[in-house]
């Protein structure tokens, strides 16, 4: 007898190694699993038909587990037949999770569906909770949103979730008219406060005016005694002015026949200073002339010592080269030329160090 797992009939084991091996072993079983699906009416509007839903899919699944079960025991216990095995074993998995995703696809379909519905109620009722929060609206944005949210209409069409949008809908216009009630309240005090700081402003511009006007009357008098005293002090000023002017005329020509005195003594002593400079300086470049003479002079005989010193130096070097060519064998005659050669730059690569 074969056992049986709800809906799967399992393979005896006497032939479940013949049954695992061959290819598409496993149809005879797997048909029948799905000859049940295709006989199964799903049915979702019900609790009972959703149950039946998920429990048909959970005999798949759990078939499934069985029958891979079984073929996990075979390559257990044959190891020279596992790829084939477990080829059929993945067949079938595949095979039977895509009926189970068929056959539970209604049920699927309508959990979605529910979870879409109850997310759109829940937002609802958050609209109308946040509604709630006035910050710093006026009274008249409270108002109109208090209008808005008692228009919104609380009906059947919450379904399961009317009771909560009716208590959420009551606590946010309790809230807002609480709420429109402090607004109106601090506005009515904003308004006083804002009148007597106006009256206020109107005073002090008033005293303001007055000061202002006082302030010019009084300016106006300072100025027309500060006009009066300043034409009496032009009238000094001016006869003052006319005496300095005349006493300043007769000072300006006293200095100048100083200073004509004065220019002329000066022009002869520029006279007498610039023939003592000419003379002076004839002097000194006679002197520097000597001096210049004497320096180069000194300087030509230095020059003329250092070239005797230089060559004698380049003499002495040259005749000890020659000494080296002799010694090494060449004739003086050829020693002279090589070392005049070589003085000469003559000969490539070779070179005397003076």
């Amino acid at each position: 007898m074969s056992e049986t797992t709800d809906i799967v009939l399992l393979p005896p084991k006497e032939t479940a190694l013949q049954i695992y091996s061959a290819p598409q072993g496993l149809d005879p079983y797997l048909q029948k699993i799905k000859a049940e699906l295709d006989a199964f009416v799903p049915d979702v509007s019900t609790k009972k038909g959703r149950d039946a839903i998920a429990s048909i899919a959970y005999k798949v699944a759990k078939g499934k587990t069985a029958l891979d079960n079984i073929g996990k025991d075979l390559v257990a216990e044959l190891k020279d037949a596992p790829k084939k095995i477990d080829a059929e074993r993945k067949r079938m998995r595949d095979l039977l999770d895509l009926w189970k995703d068929e056959v539970r696809a209604p049920l699927t379909a309508w959990e979605e569906a529910e979870a879409a519905r109850q997310a759109l109620h829940k937002t609802g009722i958050e609209l109308i909770q946040q509604a709630a929060a006035t910050h710093d609206f006026s009274a008249g944005t409270l108002r109109a949103t208090l209008a808005a949210i008692e228009a919104r209409v609380i009906d059947s069409s919450w379904e399961e979730f009317e009771a909560e949008a009716h208590r959420a809908k009551a606590k946010t216009v309790e809230a807002l008219q609480k709420a429109i009630a402090e607004r109106e309240k601090l506005e009515a005090e904003q308004a006083e406060l804002a009148r007597l700081r106006a009256e206020a402003a109107a005073r002090e511009q008033k005293e303001h005016e007055e000061r202002i006007a006082r302030e010019a009357a009084e300016r106006a008098r300072r100025e027309a005694e500060a006009k009066a005293q300043a034409e009496r002090e032009a009238v000094i000023r001016r006869e003052q002015d006319a005496k300095a002017a005349a006493e300043r005329r007769e000072l300006e020509l006293r200095l100048a026949a100083e200073r004509a005195e004065r220019e002329k003594a000066e022009a002869i002593q520029r006279e007498q200073q610039a023939k003592a400079d000419a003379e002076r300086r004839a002097t000194e470049a006679v002197e520097a002339e000597k001096r210049r003479v004497a320096a180069q002079e000194a300087a030509d005989a230095e020059a003329a010592k250092r070239r005797e010193r230089d060559k004698a130096h380049k003499a002495a070097i040259n005749r000890a080269a020659l000494d080296a060519f002799v010694t090494g064998g060449m004739t003086e005659e050829c020693a002279k030329l090589a070392v005049t050669l070589i003085a000469k730059k003559s000969v490539p690569a070779v070179s005397i160090t003076y």
